[in-house]
């Protein structure tokens, strides 16, 4: 493992464009859950310890702004990737614009809906409007260092000692299975009036973290 870390920080990945795609593939659906893990163990703890909340809108344990952070960090670290502080402070800034950018999006263009507000919740230090914080960006600036450092390499091995056709198989069925869930609950189920995620966990008991 050592070896193939070292030469990750030093070589130039040597993958064809299709395995390129693989690996972005995966690191979507590794960060999203990810994503979804954090927000679980957090809205615990926000709410004294007392109950668990479902976070995002899909059936499966993934959400998307986790997965769109993530690309955007790997196209603008990778190359830093020797340097951990720089890493970070690229990181911990791009994650901020991007949810300062969305969350005030949303609330503008959405009549005032919320996905989150840290006017409402703990180590809201650096709160600026409830759509970005301090404890938010420095968590996105170290979650960058276990993406560039963690996900991202171990990625490339599993490309690397899998035969191709059995990890594009994985990698694009994993996120074949999250982009449906994430489009049916974003846009058919919308459309066609069908039951959402949040409907029917709602139906089954799960709660919601609520924004007003």
């Amino acid at each position: 493992m050592k070896k193939e870390f070292q030469k990750y920080l030093n070589e130039k990945p040597q993958f064809d464009n299709m395995t390129m795609l693989g690996i972005i593939a995966l690191l979507i659906v590794f960060s999203g859950v990810f994503g979804f893990i954090y927000e679980f163990i957090f809205y615990y703890f926000n709410e004294g310890m007392k109950t668990f909340f479902w976070r995002g809108g899909n059936f499966l344990p993934w959400i998307n702004i986790y997965a769109i952070g993530a690309v955007g960090i790997c196209f603008l670290t990778y190359r830093y990737r020797k340097n951990p502080l720089k890493v970070f402070l690229v990181s911990a800034i791009f994650c901020g614009v991007l949810e300062f950018v969305s969350g005030w999006g949303m609330y503008e263009l959405a009549d005032g809906f919320r996905c989150w507000d840290y006017n409402t919740e703990i180590l809201n230090f650096g709160n600026i409007g409830g759509f970005v914080c301090l404890r938010s960006v420095l968590f996105f600036g170290l979650s960058s260092l276990l993406l560039i450092y963690g996900m991202v390499p171990l990625s490339f091995l599993l490309a690397i000692k899998m035969p191709k056709k059995y990890f594009l198989i994985l990698s694009f069925t994993l996120l074949g299975i999250v982009l449906f869930d994430e489009f049916y609950n974003l846009l058919f189920a919308r459309l066609l009036k069908w039951p959402r995620a949040s409907d029917i966990y709602k139906r089954w008991g799960f709660r919601y973290v609520d924004f007003k």
